[in-house]
C-alpha cells in the first residue's frame, strides 16, 4: 500500500486517521487501515482486468491515491452518529479545504459520493467504480460470522420466536440475501469475498450442515 503523493499520505496519517480513536471498537484505526489495504488490492484487480471499461469503451483505470483517501475518510462521519455517517463522511470530504491541494473539484466530488454510497444497507448501486471499490473493501463475508449475526439478530428483534421459529427465520434470511439469486451483490466479483460467498452458499445449500451450525450457535448464545 503505497501513496504516490507523500504529502497527502502524511496529512491523512496526522489529521484524518486519528479521528477513528474515538469511535466504537469495530470502527477504530485498525478498521480504517484494513479498508485502505483492501481498497488498494481491489484497485489492482480493476486496473489489471479487461472486464472494467468506461461508458465510451476505454479501459477503466482508478487512481490509487483517490482510492486510499476515500478509504481513510469513509467512516469519519461516525462523529455525528451511525445512522447518517456515510452522508456526513461525504460532507467532510467536500468541506476539507486541504484536499484541494491534491485533487480537482471533480475528483473530490467522486470521492465524496463514494463515501456516501458505501453503506451496506444502501438500496442503490455505488455511482462510480470508486464507490464500488470502497463498498466491497468495507465488506467482509465470513460464513460462520454471517450465520451467527443472523441468529443474534433474530434473538434480539424477534424474542417471541422459539428455537424452531428462529431456525426458520435464519433459513429464510440466508436464502433471501446470500443464496444464488439473493439480493446481495458483489461490486467487485473478483474480490476475496467472491470465494467466501461461494463457501457460504455451499453451506446454505447443505441444510443439515447449516442446521448443525445453527444449533451450535444457538447453544452458545443460551
Amino acid at each position: 500500500m503505497t501513496f504516490q503523493n507523500k504529502a497527502l499520505e502524511e496529512y491523512l496519517k496526522k489529521e484524518i486517521l486519528p479521528r477513528y480513536a474515538s469511535f466504537d471498537a469495530a470502527h477504530r484505526l485498525d478498521h480504517a487501515t484494513l479498508v485502505m489495504e483492501q481498497s488498494w488490492k481491489l484497485a489492482d484487480i480493476v486496473n489489471q482486468s479487461a472486464a472494467y471499461v468506461n461508458a465510451d469503451g476505454t479501459k477503466t483505470v482508478v487512481d490509487k491515491d483517490m482510492v486510499l483517501t476515500i478509504a481513510a475518510y469513509h467512516d469519519t462521519g461516525l462523529c455525528e452518529g451511525r445512522e447518517t455517517h456515510h452522508l456526513v463522511s461525504g460532507r467532510i470530504i467536500r468541506e476539507d479545504e486541504a484536499l484541494k491541494q491534491w485533487f480537482t473539484a471533480e475528483e473530490i466530488e467522486i470521492m465524496a459520493q463514494a463515501a456516501e454510497d458505501h453503506r451496506a444497507s444502501s438500496k442503490h448501486a455505488p455511482r462510480s467504480i470508486y464507490g464500488r471499490i470502497l463498498a466491497e473493501a468495507d465488506r467482509t463475508i465470513e460464513p460462520y460470522d454471517i450465520i451467527k449475526r443472523t441468529v443474534q439478530f433474530g434473538l434480539g428483534h424477534y424474542p417471541e420466536l422459539d428455537r424452531e421459529g428462529n431456525w426458520q427465520r435464519t433459513l429464510e434470511h440466508l436464502h433471501e440475501k446470500y443464496a444464488e439469486g439473493g439480493y446481495l451483490k458483489l461490486w467487485i466479483p473478483e474480490s476475496p469475498n467472491g470465494e467466501r460467498l461461494d463457501a457460504l452458499r455451499a453451506i446454505i445449500q447443505d441444510e443439515p450442515r447449516l442446521r448443525e451450525i445453527f444449533d451450535e450457535i444457538w447453544e452458545n448464545l443460551h
